[in-house]
């Protein structure tokens, strides 16, 4: 006899095809006319999905173990965002890194110190009962901009028509690099927490000078450099294997479009088995992959690669939107109230960028002009590398035990983190997803309105013309309208002459 199988496979997938499915439908519409973000749309679809209709089911998914759901929605993070950051590095053009190093020293550099220390004094001073020490671990969740999020604003009609294409792969370059440069901020202020917070209990080795040394041995030396030396190899060997087999003709055309997705499914999953950075590793991989261009150039028409990219990240963003804690928000014990949160929110995306940028927007090139600073400055978005960051920052945390116990104070900052740096992400997708179209309607309005007055004027203008000439006070006739002649600069007035006299007699009498 048939039977119904509701099986969370069978719904999950049925869910994600027929939401795929009918976004498709009406894609072009929603990101070509209205100017809608596909990771807004999607976080909506989730909380619908699973807050509404009980269709998507996460903590049934996970077994109902919280840690569970954090090591779940950690492995989804990182192969979107191992993607998507070997994409970033192919798709900027061939040397960027070298060609554009200052600005995007300036960024990576100043520009992430600024943010990170304008976002934990923000947090710091509205989250109450907290260290600044503590602020410092949330504000590196937030301190890279999020690649997949940056990607989705620059792309489309609207930035080809309203952003410089130097500002584009500005933006695109910077989101890769700095989404992988997160780490060091984060475990600076970790290492302290894990060996000088709370007097360093629980800890066979306490102080400062031990927070250190693990900062610059474990973070640095084996985490950054040995990142960016494997993302070189990998990257390289990849482009001269490739471009030998395509010389001999042994890529076919169905494979050729999915080889830097490939690579950095294996530059993560490797960075993963050797404890290393994989952000950084796949978008350095990506870099020296196109470092010559050929391969962008090759694949410029293609449609494969974004494809997937665009599969990934609907997904990524659904989940999102289902394993938000909308509900914490609002009732979390007291820990912060809704109100500080919601300043909080607005306060990041207002300060934590824009004045970095502005005082360093004479040193970019890129930033011509003030709207060029002002847009650099404030899109700066927070999404999938603030999640990532958060679940390693909660792993990291739930090592630090004292008992058989996670201590205290790490206790604590877990729920600050996770309350804080997920409120951040939601406002980032809803605020940055709906800046487009609102500034889009805001030009149209502003159009109408001139339009509006334009009609006004010529309206005016033609009632003057129409209104009947004045009456000669003895004839009673209308009079004729006066007309100016203007001498040439040649012709001078002789004394005893007057200009009436140098005027055509058809003209005077």
């Amino acid at each position: 006899m048939p039977t119904i199988a509701l099986s969370n496979f069978n719904v999950f997938c049925a869910v994600m095809g027929g939401f795929v499915t009918v976004y498709g439908l009406v894609s072009h519409f929603v990101k070509e006319r209205l100017y809608m973000s596909e990771p807004l749309i999607a976080v909506l679809a989730g909380v619908v999905f699973s807050y509404g209709t009980k269709w998507l089911r996460p903590d049934e998914y996970t077994l109902f173990d919280a840690t569970n759901l954090e090591t779940t929605t950690l492995t989804f993070t990182r192969v979107a965002l191992g993607v998507q950051l070997v994409l970033a590095g192919v798709q900027i053009p061939g040397k960027y890194c070298k060609t554009e190093w200052k600005s995007l020293a300036l960024l990576l550099g100043p520009g992430m110190t600024g943010m990170w220390v304008t976002s934990s004094l923000l947090m710091w001073g509205l989250i109450p009962n907290i260290s600044y020490l503590h602020a410092l671990a949330v504000a590196a969740c937030i301190t890279p901009t999020d690649p997949v999020l940056s990607n989705s604003i620059v792309k489309g009609k609207f930035a080809d028509q309203n952003i410089p294409i130097d500002m584009q792969n500005l933006i695109i370059a910077e989101s890769g690099a700095n989404d992988g440069l997160g780490y060091p901020f984060l475990f600076f202020a970790l290492y302290l927490v894990k060996y000088a917070g709370h007097h360093g209990d629980g800890q066979p080795q306490k102080g400062i000078g031990h927070a250190m040394a693990y900062w610059f041995g474990e973070t640095w030396c084996y985490v950054i450099i040995l990142s960016i030396t494997y993302g070189t190899v990998a990257g390289y060997l990849s482009r001269v294997a490739l471009r030998f087999a395509k010389r001999k003709a042994w890529v076919d055309h169905e494979n050729f479009p999915f080889f830097p997705i490939a690579l950095g499914l294996f530059v993560m999953g490797t960075c993963g088995i050797i404890g290393t950075d994989d952000l950084l590793a796949c978008f350095v991989a990506g870099n020296v992959f196109n470092w010559d261009d050929w391969y962008r150039l090759k694949t410029e028409t293609d449609s494969f690669a974004p494809t997937i990219d665009m599969v990934i990240n609907l997904a990524i963003f659904m989940w999102f939107g289902a394993v938000c804690p909308w509900a914490a928000f609002v009732h979390n014990h007291g820990r912060i109230p809704f109100y500080r949160l919601l300043a909080l929110g607005l306060l990041i995306l207002v300060f934590r960028r824009l004045p970095v940028v502005w005082l360093m927007a004479r040193k970019i090139r890129q930033c011509q002009t003030l709207t060029h600073t002002l847009f650099m400055g404030y899109f700066g978005p927070i999404g999938v590398g603030a999640a990532f960051y958060l679940h390693v920052a909660m792993e990291f945390l739930h090592l630090i035990q004292m008992d058989g116990h996670v201590r205290e104070d790490a206790e604590d900052l877990k729920e600050v983190l996770r309350l804080v740096v997920w409120f951040i992400i939601m406002c980032s997708i809803i605020l940055h997803g709906l800046s487009v179209p609102a500034g889009k309607l805001g030009f149209q309005i502003q159009g109408r309105l001139s339009g509006r007055q334009d009609d006004v004027e010529a309206q005016a203008r033609r009632a003057r013309s129409l209104r009947p000439s004045p009456l000669d006070a003895e004839s009673g006739m209308p009079q004729p309208p006066t007309r100016t002649h203007k001498l040439p600069p040649n012709v001078g007035v002789s004394s005893g002459s007057s200009e009436l006299d140098l005027l055509p007699k058809s003209v005077t009498t």
